[in-house]
């Protein structure tokens, strides 16, 4: 059962009235019958112009949500805030990289090195025209025989981060320092045969 419960009833002015238009603030009362004694639930004020039928609600609830309004600008942040972030993570992914490169090369060169002195000091036999250098990468993680013992030099051909492979740019020892194609006598240097540039501006080729 619904009833209408009038406050400040104002009398309705016609239009030839001096008076401008009065405002009637009439609250629609619900009364919703239950099991348990109590007070009625109340509807919330409503605010009825007599003159054009127009009404309001207030019922002093908080508005929830955004508007389009604060969708955009938020939007419009995290477009900016994503924008200024992707250089600096692309910078980072690849100072990673550089910083993975450089640690390959000293590996590999460490290997060779070590290889080098074990074989000057007659740890094990090379060829006369290997000048005492690996004859491949293989070589230095398979080891080679010393006294009944297996001499290994690197525990595994690591992956190049620039080109994702395990496949280096090879030197020996007759090359051309600055050569791109490797003679096959034994290795004597490695590089990346990634043609990247540095961050530095140096290419990876010559690191």
């Amino acid at each position: 059962m619904t009833f209408i419960e009038f406050s400040s009833i104002a009398p309705v002015m016609m239009h030839h009235s001096k008076h401008p238009p009065r405002r009637i603030r009439v609250r629609a009362v619900p009364t919703i019958l239950c099991s348990v004694v109590g007070t009625p639930q109340r509807a919330p004020w409503r605010a009825i112009d007599t003159m054009h039928g127009q009404f309001t609600v207030s019922d002093g609830a908080h508005r929830k949500g955004f508007t389009v309004i604060e969708l955009i600008v938020a939007m419009t942040i995290l477009m900016i805030l994503t924008a200024a972030a992707v250089p600096i993570v692309r910078i980072t992914i690849q100072r990673n990289k550089e910083r993975d490169l450089r640690h390959s090369l000293w590996e590999m060169r460490d290997g060779i090195d070590r290889y080098k002195d074990a074989a000057d000091r007659g740890a094990f036999q090379v060829k006369v025209d290997s000048q005492g250098y690996p004859p491949d990468l293989e070589t230095l993680v398979k080891g080679v025989d010393s006294n009944g013992k297996k001499m290994r030099f690197l525990r595994r051909i690591p992956v190049d981060p620039m080109t994702g492979k395990t496949e280096w740019g090879l030197r020996s020892m007759q090359d051309d320092p600055d050569s791109d194609s490797w003679g096959g006598q034994n290795i004597f240097d490695v590089y990346t045969k990634s043609e990247g540039t540095a961050l530095d501006g140096s290419k990876y080729k010559t690191w």
